[in-house]
């Protein structure tokens, strides 16, 4: 009884985390799709919108080099550790030496690739040959790389408070973030004179305010205690060193997929760098609400239940999440794919100068290719972070890095053949291998996990038949929708207001009504589990 009671406490924190993760990361997605507006209707496709973009590849290097992307993942279960304990000032402790060594390395990274950004403009955009594009891309280079100080700090100060199940700021974040970048670019519209440099200062000034300044806050308020500490000895420094040196080392495709890809479109005609870009900003949409949120909001208490022993259990928490996160990706990626082009025009099109509608057309092509590793994406946050409660962070980081290596090349064909559209079929292709090895590898793990504690995994804890029977309903819809398509062009032609929204509307009903029938046809568990969800929520059940 008290274990049913544990486990029903558990499901409640998960899904008031969810619901906190999910309607934060829905809002900042929504905020993303304004802030890659005014991007867009500043910039455009232009060659000023590529310069932008690529001026992010430099301090995402050193983001990543400071394994930021990882520091909750890494650091959570450090300072549970000392508070399950009821050693707060150990878990205090241990924060102000990893926190005080990120200081002294971001420090010393920022300003070597201040000294050295001209010179590795050549690595970041090699196709950029003009001495004024260079120029521009130092000078943003320069403007953004100080703001991952503080993203890195302030992740750390996120983790901190996750491992006390404090969600709120941290989730706020995000949204602060996003709205420094529309600010600094509403000013840079307002004179234009500035170009791209508005939204360079407005993700500076949103990094302070947003991911570092509101943790701060949330940890000042939880008595947080920051020592000047700094010793190589720390037990918990040499844990969070060893959990994420692979992460840093290592050059995963998660990461190195927009290097690869931001590198070879500089080659390109102009707006080629810029129309993945403004793909993937579509894409995140589904990936935070749906892979992201599932992902952040579960990890803790898988944590918690493979710390106490309970393999079995967090492995069907992971495959639940995973099958009920991919029945809803699938739905998108039908939409995006069958409505892609009055979503682009609608965001980025509609009134605008800058942004025609051959941009919106080339635009929502990339993203019809890119849409076909949207479920791998979404599935990787997830499915990482089954590793990472296994404290298993080296697997994941060499199977990445060696599909990067190993896709580099066909990046390089597929850029030479096709264009931007190449570049998109590679990143697709690349994301989906590396998932499927690292569901297989995981569930492998998880069955040894299991055998040593004389347990074994439930066969209807199994993330691909599921998997396989979603991408096979999501397939056939697709295929009726571009079916659908051809005759909407017919009935609603033109790119007028009224005939994008009716369109819009009819294909994505048209098409997430197919693929629900069709995931119903194919037996798939989670449509009536999702329907008896939502029902339950709208109280109708």
């Amino acid at each position: 009884m008290a274990e049913q009671q544990n486990d029903k406490s558990q499901a409640r924190v998960i899904g008031i985390a969810s619901v906190i993760w999910a309607s934060s990361i829905f809002l900042s997605r929504v905020m993303g799709l304004v802030r890659e507006q005014i991007i867009g209707r500043t910039l455009g496709a232009s060659r000023t919108a590529d310069i932008y973009f690529a001026s992010f590849t430099l301090p995402d290097f050193l983001n990543y080099l400071l394994a930021a992307g990882a520091l909750s993942i890494v650091f959570v279960p450090i300072f549970l550790a000392h508070l399950e304990r009821g050693d707060r000032d150990r878990g205090w402790e241990s924060f102000s030496v990893i926190a005080n060594f990120i200081l002294v390395v971001g420090t010393v990274g920022i300003g070597l690739l201040m000294v050295f950004a001209r010179p590795l403009a050549a690595l970041v955009a090699p196709g950029f040959t003009n001495g004024s594009d260079i120029d521009t891309l130092v000078r943003l280079t320069r403007i953004i790389l100080p703001a991952q100080f503080f993203h890195v700090i302030g992740g750390l100060l996120s983790a901190a408070l996750q491992a006390q199940n404090l969600h709120v700021l941290p989730a706020m974040a995000p949204l602060v973030y996003s709205a420094g970048i529309i600010v600094g670019g509403l000013v840079g519209a307002r004179y234009p004179e500035l170009g791209a440099d508005g939204f360079a200062w407005g993700v500076l000034a949103g990094s302070i305010a947003g991911p570092f300044g509101l943790p701060l806050y949330g940890c000042l308020r939880t008595w947080m205690r920051w020592m000047p500490l700094f010793t190589f000895r720390n037990p918990d420094l040499k844990r969070y060193l060893w959990l994420s040196v692979p992460i840093m080392i290592g050059f995963s495709i998660v990461v190195v997929d927009e290097w690869i890809v931001k590198n070879q479109a500089s080659y390109l005609g102009v707006g080629s760098l810029a129309y993945p870009q403004y793909g993937r900003t579509l894409m995140k949409v589904p990936i935070g609400m749906f892979g992201m949120a599932a992902g952040v909001a579960a990890y803790p208490t898988v944590s918690g239940l493979i710390a106490t022993g309970r393999v079995v259990q967090a492995y069907a928490l992971l495959t639940r999440a995973v099958r009920l996160m991919l029945l809803l990706t699938f739905a998108t990626q039908v939409c995006l794919t069958i409505a892609g082009f009055e979503a682009v025009y609608l965001i980025w099109g509609l009134f605008a100068d800058r942004f025609t509608s051959s941009d919106a057309q080339e635009t929502a092509t990339v993203l019809t290719f890119l849409c076909l590793g949207l479920s791998g994406w979404a599935a990787q946050t997830v499915i990482s972070r089954g590793f990472y409660a296994l404290e298993s962070t080296w697997l994941p980081t060499i199977i990445g890095t060696a599909v990067a290596a190993i896709m580099v090349p066909v990046y390089v064909v597929l850029r030479r053949q096709a264009g931007a559209i190449g570049l998109a079929v590679a990143s697709s292709t690349a994301i989906m291998v590396y998932v499927m090895l690292l569901g297989w590898l995981q569930r492998r793990r998880f069955e040894r996990e299991a055998a040593a504690r004389g347990a074994n995994l439930d066969n209807s804890s199994n993330m691909l038949g599921g998997a396989l029977r979603l991408a096979l309903a999501a397939a056939i819809a697709t295929g009726l929708g571009l079916v659908a398509l051809t005759l909407a062009m017919q009935w609603l032609p033109g790119v007028h207001i009224t005939a994008i929204l009716l369109r819009a509307t009819l294909l994505c009903t048209f098409g997430i009504a197919a693929y629900g029938f069709l995931a119903r046809l194919f037996v798939v568990s989670e449509v009536a589990e999702f329907e008896h969800i939502l029902l339950r929520k709208l109280r109708l059940r």
